[in-house]
């Protein structure tokens, strides 16, 4: 299956707020502070930065743009041009950093569907772009800066997708009615339904047909430091649901919240990652740290003082070397010509995730994002290149399927699959009491069991660690191998799946001697929920369930390019257009690794050109080698 989605140049930047007044920079402007703060970055390989017309400022009244403050971002761009730099111009910044702020003449109308208001933001907008749409140092255009907090107050019902996408669709034309002809996006953080199974009135479907890219926020925290490591990435694989191009347009840590070390770690992780899951373009969150602790929002949200690359005297920060090594590679490689590597495995994405099918429950949506996440951990660290094969778009051509804890999914779909290739199927109840158990029908007839399900009830697991043993050889785990994983879930979810084999081989039994891995013809059916269990549970990967898509890939005849026998080390290709071939290895690991890998007809060497047999990764390090084909 093919991955590749449009690509932006690869812009490397980090949002941008001057150390002189954080979002009130514009009312202290220093032409001289700004141009050092431009000067750090681009020592540092930092070329782009998100800049913020503050609404309140610019657009002081329903018909006036504040003359002072355009003359200050005139200015502001002139800095970048100097510096060979450039800028995304962020239009409606009535959200910041853990506050909201009005212009005084809002008047509290709704932003996506008062007409007149809805005119006043498409006036201002037309108004910004013409002043600035002819300057060299515009590289883009966000409409603003997570409206979905801004537009709807927390604990308010989310905006109808109908009035925001109203909304956005006027506000890009603004951008376009007043001459820029540069990309465009929303600033929306890719919150919406598609990705995150949350209604917000945002969908990436409904607007893709009018932005230029998709730009997710990402400050998710987790339980587990490989989740954590590749959840920016996961989220950009779902972001990519529109065709459109991905970029990271925030992410980052405050040193609050993470040491100078782990911090480092974080960033490095998150921009190799998102890379390999075909992001295009990175921002960091953001460039500097403040002084500005009677100042809101930071006397209130004090960690949001420390987001900085650099520091309030503008000493750079382990980060910004993160980002500039990051950028250094990507100029070795010559990024602008990577392509991601077509994929033979498929992670389904049911469209229960982004539909609300009638009598649905929002904690499925829950579920589906938490499997998926945890799967697509799994089969990184099995090192198998995995497409989204998403059900609204239909699941397209793979070698083998994955429909990970899988509680819901169409009719025709699993029908469809059951012709297909190698299908893997683990179960889940669900975890609410509302129609509990599968929402699927033919499971009996797909895997060759017989269900012993009782209505209403579900079968819980009662041991903390579940046992299989395998009965058979299965792919690359020999007859006699036991796995053991953590159980997890609620009173609802922590259960098994009862089942009498028919046509089905019992591949594996659980410690009570009950079937636990089944194989019927080029079916597998797991009667446990791995995927939920291991998602519900902390400090847990890598976990077994990498050696199950390890054998289901040799089963369904898989290839990966470079493989790795240490699942800390996760091993990822790309190729240049050119016919060059690079090959990523990510340690998830925090203590020094030395992997050998296996290539096949092919050797590693250096960005240089040394040869290497042995890779050996600090904690949580990245290497980057190219793949030569054997003489």
């Amino acid at each position: 299956m093919r991955r590749e989605v449009p690509k932006l140049p690869g812009w490397l930047g980090a949002n941008f707020w001057s150390r002189t007044g954080g979002p009130l920079m514009w009312r202290n402007y220093d032409p001289a502070v700004v141009r050092e703060e431009l000067e750090v970055l681009r020592s540092h390989r930092v070329t782009v930065t998100r800049s913020f017309f503050y609404w309140p400022d610019f657009h002081p009244a329903p018909d006036v743009i504040d003359e002072e403050k355009a003359a200050h971002f005139q200015d502001f761009l002139d800095a970048h041009t100097e510096k060979g730099m450039t800028s995304i111009p962020t239009f409606i910044v009535g959200h910041m950093s853990g506050e909201n702020w009005d212009p005084a003449w809002r008047g509290g109308r709704d932003l996506y569907a008062d007409v007149w208001l809805v005119s006043r933001q498409a006036w201002y907008i037309e108004e910004m772009t013409r002043r600035f749409h002819q300057h060299p140092a515009v590289a883009g255009w966000l409409i603003s800066n997570e409206m979905p907090i801004y537009g709807r107050r927390r604990g308010e019902p989310a905006a109808p997708t109908e009035d925001v996408t109203a909304w956005a669709l006027l506000m890009t034309q603004a951008v376009r009615a007043g001459g820029a002809t540069q990309p465009i996006s929303l600033g929306d953080g890719a919150w919406g339904i598609e990705v995150t199974g949350v209604d917000n009135g945002f969908s990436l479907r409904e607007t893709g047909s009018f932005v230029d890219f998709v730009g997710p926020h990402v400050y998710r925290m987790d339980t587990d430091p490989v989740r954590q490591h590749l959840t920016a990435a996961f989220i950009c694989e779902l972001a990519a649901v529109s065709g459109k191009p991905v970029v990271l347009e925030e992410f980052g840590t405050s040193s609050d919240w993470a040491s100078d070390e782990n911090a480092a770690h974080y960033y490095r992780q998150s921009l190799h990652n998102t890379l390999l899951a075909g992001a295009s373009g990175w921002l960091a969150w953001n460039n500097t740290d403040f002084s500005l602790e009677e100042q809101d929002p930071y006397r209130h949200h004090p960690f949001e003082l420390h987001f900085g690359v650099t520091s309030s005297s503008g000493e750079p920060k382990p980060q910004l070397l993160e980002l500039r090594r990051f950028g250094e590679m990507l100029d070795r490689v010559d990024f602008p010509g990577l392509r991601r590597t077509d994929a033979q495995t498929a992670l389904v994405v049911p469209s229960y995730l982004e539909r609300g099918y009638p009598y649905g429950f929002e904690d499925d949506r829950e579920l589906i994002f938490g499997a998926l996440r945890q799967a697509y951990v799994a089969a990184r660290e099995a090192d198998l290149p995995v497409a989204f094969a998403r059900e609204e778009d239909g699941i397209g051509a793979a070698s083998l399927y994955l429909l990970p804890s899988c509680r819901q999914v169409l009719a025709p779909t699993l029908r469809g699959l059951g012709e297909r290739a190698t299908v893997y199927l683990s179960y889940c109840s669900g975890t609410h009491d509302r129609h509990r158990g599968p929402w699927f029908g033919g499971l009996n007839e797909l895997f060759g069991v017989a269900h012993q399900l009782a209505y209403g009830l579900n079968n819980p697991i009662e041991d903390e660690i579940v046992e299989f043993t395998f009965v058979t050889g299965f792919g690359s785990i020999p007859a006699g191998e036991v796995l053991r994983f953590r159980a997890g879930g609620n009173e609802h979810s922590r259960a098994y799946l009862p089942v009498k084999p028919r046509e089905a081989e019992v591949v594996a039994v659980d410690g009570h001697g009950r079937p636990a891995l089944l194989r019927h013809r080029n079916r597998v059916l797991c009667t446990y929920p791995l995927e939920h269990m291991a998602a519900t549970n902390a400090q847990v990967n890598p976990e077994p369930t990498v050696r199950i898509y390890d054998a289901l890939a040799s089963v369904a005849g898989v290839g990966r390019a470079v493989r790795v026998a240490d699942p800390r080390v996760l091993a990822e290709t790309m190729t240049h257009v050119d016919g060059r071939r690079f090959a990523w290895f990510v340690s998830q690991h925090p203590d020094e690794l030395t992997v050998t890998p296996t290539l096949s007809g092919a050797t590693l060497h250096t960005l240089d050109g040394e040869p290497v047999t042995e890779v050996t990764l600090g904690p949580y390090d990245v290497q980057v080698l190219e793949i030569m084909n054997r003489t």
